[in-house]
Parts: structure tokens; sequence; C-alpha cells
């Protein structure tokens, strides 16, 4: 995203892309830029994010987060349905989570902000995820690494975990938004009693 948004003579580096940027949906990002950049995309701009996107992930690869597959052992064990729901793109979720081994587990229950009027920090596809799921909206828990998520899941009724490892975190305005926050996966099954 920065390198593109540099092409376009917008002034930017990978810190205030995460910032501004993480957890948000493509439309919600070019009416962002419009509105404080007054940057009018191109049409084929979003197009240009996501193959320099999809190109830097196939090439650089993508890690699971650590010991996510052990938490997620521990939620399924207990009976607790799970899903992904995302401001990227279907393809997006399918590559990364294929690069970490983590697709099988989420087959089926895979949610995109396309799918949905809003990305976030609308609760719009949290509210279609756990309508989906039949699961009533204050009956969900949010596990989210950005702040527009955080704030989606609050708009949603949801409560929700501010996963705030990544070191573009801003851990403070993350806390505010969430129920509890953790910086380590492993501390997750606690949260939920397992």
């Amino acid at each position: 995203m920065a390198e593109v948004l540099r092409d376009h003579g917008i002034a930017c580096d990978e810190a205030s892309v995460h910032r501004r940027f993480v957890g948000r949906s493509m439309a919600s990002v070019v009416a962002l830029l419009a509105s404080e950049e007054g940057f009018v995309a191109p049409s084929g701009f979003p197009s240009q994010v996501r193959a320099a996107t999809f190109s830097a992930l196939q090439a650089e690869g993508v890690a699971a987060i650590p010991g996510i597959a052990e938490v997620l052992d521990r939620i399924e064990a207990a009976g607790i349905a799970t899903c992904v729901a995302s401001s990227g793109l279907p393809e997006k979720m399918r590559l990364t989570l294929g690069l970490t081994g983590l697709l099988p587990r989420f087959e089926g229950h895979l949610f995109s902000a396309v799918q949905v009027p809003r990305g976030k920090p609308a609760p719009d596809i949290f509210l279609f995820a756990a309508n989906e799921l039949g699961i009533a909206p204050s009956d969900c828990l949010v596990v989210e690494d950005s702040s527009a998520g955080l704030e989606a899941a609050r708009a949603a009724g949801m409560r929700a975990i501010a996963y705030a490892a990544a070191p573009w975190s801003d851990r403070a305005a993350m806390a505010a938004l969430a129920w509890r926050s953790i910086d380590d996966m492993s501390a997750l099954p606690g949260l939920l009693g397992l």
C-alpha cells in the first residue's frame, strides 16, 4: 500500500499505512484518502494495491501467529464455533490462511467485507458473520489486531479482545476499545475459561 501510494504522489511509509489503514476495507481506505488527502483514486487503484499485496505475500510468505494452532485446537475441542470476518477479499484470506496451513480450519466460515454494504469500522461484517453462524452478537467474542476492527466489534455489540502483538500496534488505543488486551495468543483460552 505504501509503495503504491508513493507511486501516486502521496507521501507515506509502512508505519502510517499500518496506523491508518490496517483492518479497513479497500472502499473505506479510498474514502479516507479522499477525505484526508484529497486523493481521487483512479479506477485501477484497488487492483493495483491488491496485485502488489498478493505478490508480496507470495514472495515473502506468511507465518501463523505463534501458538494459534494449539489455541484453535482447545477452542474447537470446547465446541466453540470460529470464523474469520475480514476486511480482506476472500482470495486474500484464502491465500494467507493457506500459506499458514490454517485454511482447512475455517472452510465455510470465511466472511469478507465485500459481502456487506460497509467495511470496518462499521459493524456490518461481524453482524453478517454472526447471522450466518446463527449466533447472537452478544454471544460473540471478536479477536482483533486493529483499532478499526475493535470499533466494528463494539458497534456490533460484541466483546472484543485486542491482539496487540504487532510492532505497529497502538496498544493504548486498542486497549481502550477492547474488553481485554493480549500480546500472546496462548492467553486466549484462559480468557475463554478453557
